[in-house]
């Protein structure tokens, strides 16, 4: 299995986990009666199922960034950039801009 299959689905297995003890911890405390609201209704089950599917589904992708962002270039040992000068700016002498604006016409001032 190549390296990046099997990274990718290394972070989507913790992504779900993390999920799962997320879920866990909304229930445990009970966020917004979220316990009440699945222990006394049918579909509890599926709800805490769709639940932990869409918080799996985000987490997963952020750990797999994450994982990805990490990742080292190796390529990058040789030498950067070009010359590094200073730019000198002389900053006490104003400078003449123009700015000529078309006339515009038909705009008057009413009384």
């Amino acid at each position: 299995m190549p390296k990046l299959i099997r990274m990718y689905i290394i972070n989507v297995a913790i992504g779900f986990a993390i999920a799962a003890v997320f879920v866990g911890m909304l229930l445990w405390f009970n966020i917004a009666n979220l316990w009440h609201l699945v222990t006394h209704s049918e579909s509890g089950l599926l709800a805490v199922f769709i639940l932990w599917l869409a918080n799996g589904i985000v987490f997963a992708g952020v750990q797999f960034a994450i994982a990805v962002m990490r990742m080292k270039d190796d390529d990058d040992d040789g030498p950067r950039g070009g010359r590094k000068m200073p730019i000198r700016i002389d900053t006490s002498k104003p400078i003449r801009v123009r700015a000529a604006a078309p006339a515009q016409k038909g705009l008057h001032k009413r009384r």
